[in-house]
């Protein structure tokens, strides 16, 4: 027992070590906006900096595409140290030195990270390019690779100075590199000028590029560079000639009445492709002309001067004008963020996980971020028992904790998703409501919450919430197939069909098998209730049993009567309520049946079940007629204002 304490004793020890060794010359704070927030060890001044800058970058994208409200359907976790060797150690291997990518776009399934080397004072500009395709995703409909391409290298051309706002220049000029939008390590690549591209290559021809698909290309870089440089001034040329509302009915044209290109470009801007293809050209022309007098550039190392086309721009907000908030973090709960970080990242994770597991097992460095971490971490090694452990430990230190909520609620939907037994169904929507209260917006969660829904039986509450994920994220094809399942189960047949043949053409060979399926089997559940696979199994009934003649006499009734086939049961089209309540007694006195009596607030609800052996139960072993006094989830449909039907039962 004493070499144990002592253990115990000299484990403590070296985890303060190890963080005041951290720690040195550290003092972590959360700098806040109205829409960023940023964890820093760079003090008040940087932190407001990079939130400023990120509310300008917002502020420049609604202005662009003229959007009042700009949607953000993912949260960002924005992380900026100070130190070029702290960077070093928290970005992903093989993402380059601090030095050639100051900035990396993280995509996690919760959230997306956004890693700064906070002693470049430019750090954010790394991340403009994943960063426009973010804005895009969330507030732009579908559209063709050549305009998401080129719009987030328009918007990757973004600067501000003290007193006014630079677009529309070479990208990448100078010379920089940024993180992809996946975030994935491997995708980071160095990027040259765009301009210089244009110059000394022959061009495509307009039409190649109109029609090309994402991985459509070869994988020779100059196939790449050139492509996106194509894209590049053809989007500054619609925008700087105001001819947006014209590619917005290009869109229409190609996206949903399915015209080539050249019949597109036709009708909306009203001339042939290749005089389109001409204009561009010459629009380059010019732009670089323009470009040489106002601002000349040599590139590092000399060679060739290459104008960089930037235009000076009224700032969409002053950096003083950014109000904020600051919170100061302490420095083991600063630890367990960035390792939350690297949980993400799978050649960090174990190590990520061996300093949470420290921090965790001493009560005076356990957090709820800590555990959170923890939580993720073994999310991603598909540990489903060891993840639920250490969520519920959080749920303990802080039960309205979103994030935590929301890593229940992605547990609770991989139970699920392959069709196994789902852990903690009404929990789930409980988690998610918690979630959208501070997130309103947040895409995914609405998406989570609508599968619970159609999960637990509540096709019509599916349809309205996956409705609301799709409007958050027009661009999710999986979103939109999951409303169209929730329009099947609530018998919203046209509905369906026009939302499953508008994803009949998807790029993606699972979405395009699952749309034809959900078509072939929709005139069968339409008219049987069943799908076809079902429908062939089924036993064909007698017929004309009706007209069975008298004088078939004792023959007939010498056969013993087949038994009738049980009537299917009436749809139970009522909505699912849940109740989160304390659970007073169970009666049990006419089985299967069973009533159960719950509590919440000045309410007392009768709810019934008529087979408590078959109700789902979650959180314990099996029903039992002797609770009482127990704090319950209950999913239920309402028969009376006092009464109901039970659909599901969790003990919390």
């Amino acid at each position: 027992m004493r070499s144990r304490r002592f253990i115990t004793c000299l484990s403590r020890v070296f985890l303060f070590l190890s963080i005041s060794i951290h720690a040195v010359g550290q003092q972590w704070v959360r700098v806040s906006s109205a829409h960023f927030s940023v964890l820093t060890d760079g003090g008040h001044a940087k932190g407001h900096d990079i939130v400023a800058r990120f509310e300008q970058m917002r502020a420049m994208f609604g202005q662009l595409l003229a959007r009042e409200k700009v949607r953000m359907g993912q949260p960002l976790e924005i992380i900026a140290v100070s130190s070029p060797a702290s960077y070093a150690q928290l970005a992903p291997a093989g993402s380059g030195t601090a030095a050639e990518v100051p900035g990396l776009f993280l995509t996690g399934e919760d959230r997306i990270y956004v890693l700064l080397n906070a002693s470049d004072p430019d750090c954010w500009r790394a991340i403009e390019y994943p960063f426009g395709l973010y804005l895009l995703n969330y507030n732009y409909p579908p559209t063709p690779d050549w305009f998401d391409q080129g719009f987030a290298e328009y918007f990757a051309s973004l600067n501000f100075t003290e007193t006014s706002t630079e677009l529309g220049g070479d990208p990448e000029f100078p010379s920089r590199n940024q993180a992809s939008a996946s975030g994935r390590h491997d995708e980071t690549t160095k990027r040259g000028s765009l301009v210089e591209v244009l110059r000394n290559s022959q061009w495509r021809p307009l039409g190649e590029v109109l029609e090309a698909k994402p991985g459509s290309l070869t994988s020779r870089p100059q196939d790449q560079a050139q492509y996106r440089a194509q894209s590049w001034v053809l989007v500054n040329y619609l925008i700087k000639q105001n001819k947006l509302p014209e590619t917005g009915a290009y869109f229409e044209l190609v996206e949903t009445r399915k015209l080539p290109p050249s019949q597109a470009v036709q009708q909306a801007y009203g001339m042939p492709i290749e005089q389109l293809d001409q204009s561009v050209k010459e629009y380059f022309k010019t732009l670089q002309a323009s470009a040489a007098v106002r601002s000349p550039a040599t590139p590092a190392g000399g060679g060739s001067k290459v104008p960089n086309p930037a235009e000076g721009l009224p700032l969409p907000v002053t950096l003083a004008d950014v109000a904020d908030s600051m919170k100061q973090i302490p420095v083991w709960e600063a630890q367990a963020l960035t390792d939350e970080l690297e949980v993400h990242i799978p050649e960090r994770r174990d190590a990520a996980m061996e300093r949470l597991e420290k921090l965790v097992a001493d009560r005076r460095t356990e957090t709820v971020a800590a555990h959170r971490a923890l939580a993720w971490g073994y999310l991603e090694k598909h540990d489903l028992q060891g993840a639920f452990q250490e969520l519920n430990s959080a749920v303990e230190l802080n039960s309205s904790d979103s994030w935590t909520r929301m890593a229940l609620a992605v547990a609770s939907y991989r139970s699920g998703e392959k069709g196994a037994r789902v852990q903690g169904l009404a929990n789930m929507m409980e988690s998610l409501h918690i979630v959208l209260r501070e997130y309103p917006d947040y895409a995914e969660a609405y998406y989570l919450l609508g599968w619970a829904q159609l999960t637990g039986g509540g096709s019509n509450a599916a349809v309205q919430t996956l409705r609301q994920a799709v409007q958050l994220n027009p661009r999710r094809e999986d979103y939109k197939l999951r409303l169209a399942a929730a329009y099947m189960g609530a018998k919203k047949w046209d509905e369906a069909v026009a939302l499953l043949d508008s994803l009949k053409s998807s790029d993606s060979p699972e979405i395009a098998t699952a749309v034809k399926k959900d078509l072939h089997d929709i005139p069968f559940l339409r008219k049987f209730g069943i799908p076809p696979e079902e429908q062939a199994n089924a036993k064909p009934e007698p017929t004309n049993l009706d007209n069975a003649t008298e004088d078939q006499g004792d023959s007939a009734e010498s056969e013993p009567k087949k038994p009738e086939k049980a009537a299917t049961p009436p749809l139970d089209k009522r909505p699912i309520a849940f109740l989160k309540a304390k659970l007073m007694s169970v009666d049990c006195s006419h089985p299967p049946e069973a009533v159960l009596v719950v509590f919440q607030g000045r309410t007392t609800l009768r709810l019934h079940t008529a087979d408590y052996q078959s109700l789902l139960v979650i959180g314990g072993e099996k029903f039992s007629c002797s609770w009482k006094d127990l704090p319950v989830n209950v999913n239920y449909r309402a028969g009376g204002k006092m009464d109901g039907d039970l659909v599901s039962l969790e003990l919390r």
